[in-house]
């Protein structure tokens, strides 16, 4: 079958055309409503002043001889993070949550006895209720993830059930949902059509989904919902036990190395990383003082060693891509697809007796078969169904189709660049490499030869560009970008506020045209394996919300990129430039809302399959010419980069597309197998359906039967991407025909692209969960989206 445009689109933009099923929405990361507002850090809701950094809020919550001594109970303010410890959560949480069921039980007398119910007699009432258990267990969720250890992670699991509790008794709340139809029927009466009223709209409906999902229709005290609650609460364990465990894992493990021979070729830049972490693990086992003083003076040797191999982010990729040594890649490679599996937990990978144990393997089994019972007891045939009825996609089998689409013109590609990877290993790698001593590539392998292909095809090497992408110098040219597109202005503001850790930046946004102080976000750029989650995220600190008086949202960026070694600052590779564009595009949808109803504004009530546009369309200005310019410049010399390097740069942009692409795919169907098709009670394992979805989406390059990747899937087993993991190839085709407009105003014309980034800011950035994710799109582009610019970009046309 052909992929053609219009099939392509017709299978993007079915959603719009198809009835809701059920009442749904998905407790994810990112996505607010009465009932999992509570649940994660970027569901925190607080308030701010429009003028300072400084966030005022006028409600009072706790009592002032409380507040005062415990800086989790001042929502009035930004966090005081150099106040905050790890046994100041518990008092905390016991205060609030009893001050909160208080008021809750009144409430629910109110509505009970209420003949007719005003919008402003719910929601933005149970805004400031649970404002401040919002706050508190955003902060505590939050530092879980950037600032980890053994006391705060013992007194966030002693919470979690608490506040899951707290969750549960809002969202099976059947006076307070008879309230929000009564306000729905009231509100679908009104024929007023501004943006004010059909945020109303969208927050009622999203909470009446999230009520019903959260089993409201459940009878009270019947066993089907005293089941319901069981689940729920081992949910909260199990998904805190999966991520603890894949932290553990991964700053538990370690390789020496010592031969110069096994780094031979490697860039400068990775030596001096695994020479600094060698030094800092020596000082971390020393336990003599005077001894660990002297190490703590020695200065890292990156060209003599020894090194230490790690499992964070720079360092694998920068093994399995330079490392000539094949035992050592081999090694990392399992290392780390073996992470909190049972080929790593040991004994005490058995099940302990105060929950789950550091092996994955039967925590993913047992949240599998929750899901499913779950989704049950709510009426849907499987747990994908019940994710789905809240997103965008209409079903299963549009999800498989779109992922069927481009697997058409991916696949193909990617059996060319593993062939010619293949070639080049045969030709340069020596003996090892021959097809009677290897018939083909093995997997830590791949990455390796590919690079090395990437090499010679442009005569451009990764190294040669760190130099040009200084983590300061990347982010004055991408707040140059800011201010060029939507006219909003960045200025750091260190020093103004309270941080977690010294790496920590603070910025603040300004209306160009107003000067207003329209936002602010903290950036928390370097890797930090142990105490610091890998990957990278956008977290709300506060969120925007007329309830709660707040006009200045204030964001988390997270990333793991490359930290200062020695004298020489963050040098970033290419695709940590590309992550901070990405993360600075979610933190943009949740800074520059005009969304003033907190439960819609920003990211909060986005459809999860749309949530990853504004993400997505900002890595492209990576290889916009005006935009890399105004960062790449030399650290040392101020040189900027020689021009046949961006061509060069621009040229590798779809080089391992075929690969990258089928990559994607892979993850997206084999999470949603699972949560579909998979029968957790069955002879199938996990890891057969891995296997069986391989070999339709990446033939070429089939899992090891050790291979365990799935125990380190955080993004579906302790994240919002369960059943939705596909939602990053949906939005990419909105994201990539958005920056499409860009593209045809042309990118050298200046008061062009102003007025089409304007545009953007006022519809994707502004609009939030307001409006549905289609309209706004349509909004903003004057017709429903097309593959045919994601297949361009992808060189796949």
């Amino acid at each position: 079958m052909k992929i053609s445009a219009t099939t392509l689109a017709f299978t993007l933009i079915a959603a719009r055309n198809s009835p809701i099923r059920a009442f749904s929405n998905a407790v994810t990361l990112n996505t607010r409503s009465v009932t999992n507002r509570l649940l994660s850090p970027s569901t925190v809701n607080t308030s701010s002043s429009s003028s300072s950094t400084s966030t005022t809020c006028n409600m009072s919550t706790v009592s002032d001889s409380t507040s005062t001594s415990n800086p989790l109970l001042e929502s009035n303010d930004l966090p005081k993070f150099t106040k905050i410890e790890p046994s100041q959560l518990t008092p905390a949480m016991t205060s609030i949550l009893e001050k909160l069921e208080a008021d809750f039980a009144s409430m629910e007398s109110t509505l009970a006895e209420a003949k007719e119910v005003e919008y402003e007699e719910v929601l933005p009432v149970v805004e400031k209720m649970q404002h401040p258990l919002g706050y508190a267990w955003g902060i505590a969720s939050h530092l879980n993830g950037v600032k980890n250890g053994d006391e705060l992670r013992a007194a966030y699991e002693e919470n979690q059930p608490k506040i899951v509790q707290a969750t549960m008794k809002f969202s099976q709340s059947k006076p307070m949902y008879d309230a929000l139809l009564k306000v729905q029927k009231t509100l679908e009466e009104s024929e007023d059509d501004d943006f004010v009223l059909a945020q109303k709209k969208r927050a009622i409906e999203n909470s009446l989904r999230g009520m019903t999902l959260g089993g409201v229709g459940l009878e009270e005290g019947s066993p089907e919902q005293i089941r319901f609650k069981e689940i729920k609460m081992r949910f909260a364990e199990l998904s805190t036990a999966f991520s603890n465990n894949v932290l553990d894992a991964t700053k538990a493990w370690g390789l020496e190395v010592t031969d110069v021979a096994d780094v031979e070729g490697v860039p400068e830049s990775a030596k001096a990383m695994w020479a600094q972490a060698h030094l800092q693990n020596l000082v971390k086992e020393c336990k003599d003082e005077e001894e660990k003083k002297k190490l703590e003076e020695q200065k890292v040797d990156g060209s003599a060693g020894p090194w230490r191999l790690t499992l964070d982010g720079p360092s694998y990729v920068s093994a399995m891509q330079h490392i000539p040594n094949r035992d050592l890649r081999q090694k990392v490679y399992l290392g780390y697809l073996q992470r909190a599996s049972e080929f790593t937990a040991g004994d005490e990978g058995e099940e302990k007796k105060d929950g789950p144990g550091k092996n994955n393997v039967p925590i993913i089994d047992e949240i599998l078969k929750l899901r499913k019972e779950m989704s049950g007891l709510l009426g849907f045939n499987n747990f994908a169904e019940q994710s789905l009825a809240s997103k965008m996609a209409p079903d299963v089998a549009a999800v498989e189709n779109l992922s069927k689409l481009i697997l058409e013109k991916s696949l193909p590609a990617a059996e060319k660049e593993l062939a010619a990877a293949t070639s080049l290993a045969r030709e340069d790698g020596g003996d090892a490499y021959n097809e009677a001593s290897l018939e083909k590539l093995m997997p830590w392998d791949t990455s390796f030869w590919v690079e090395r292909l990437k090499e010679k095809t442009f005569d451009l090497k990764e190294e040669e560009l760190r130099p040009y992408f200084a983590l300061d110098a990347v982010l004055e040219g991408m707040f140059g970008l800011i201010e060029r597109i939507f006219g909003i202005e960045v200025r750091a503001a260190n020093g103004k506020v309270e941080v977690w850790h010294p790496d920590v930046q603070f910025f603040e946004l300004y209306d160009k045209e107003t000067d207003q102080h329209v936002a602010s976000f903290y950036l928390d750029p370097y890797s930090r394996p142990a105490d610091k989650r890998g990957g990278a995220w956008m977290a709300d600190c506060l969120g925007k919300s007329e309830a709660l008086e707040i006009d200045t949202p204030v964001a988390y960026l997270t990333c793991n990129g490359s930290p200062p070694v020695g004298d020489k600052p963050s040098l970033m590779t290419f695709r940590e430039v590309e992550t901070l564009f990405h993360e600075t595009g979610h933190g943009l949808q949740h800074m520059l809302t005009r969304a003033s109803v907190g439960d819609v504004a920003g990211i909060n009530g986005v459809e999860w399959d749309a949530v990853e546009l504004p993400s997505q369309f900002m890595e492209n200005w990576c290889y916009d010419k005006p935009t890399v310019y105004g960062f790449a410049k030399h650290y040392e010399t101020g040189e900027p980069l020689p021009e046949e390097m961006f061509e060069k740069l621009k040229q590798q942009k779809t080089f391992g597309a075929g690969m990258m692409s089928c990559r994607q795919l892979l993850f997206g169907v084999v999470d949603m197998e699972l949560h579909s098709n998979y029968d957790p009670e069955g002879d199938e394992t996990v890891f057969d359906v891995q296997r069986r979805m391989s070999n339709i989406y990446t033939p070429y390059a089939n899992p090891l039967d050790e291979d365990r990747f799935l125990c380190g899937f955080s993004h579906i087993f302790a994240g919002g991407y369960s059943a939705g993991y596909y939602s990053y190839k949906w939005a990419e085709v909105m994201s990539a025909d958005a920056f499409g407009a860009f593209e045809e105003v042309g990118l050298d014309n200046e008061d062009g692209v102003r007025e089409v980034g304007r545009k953007f800011r006022d519809t994707v950035l502004s609009l939030g969960g307001g409006i549905a994710p289609m309209d706004v799109f349509t909004q903003f582009r004057g017709r429903e989206p097309s593959p045919e610019a994601l297949l361009r970009h992808n060189g796949l046309a």
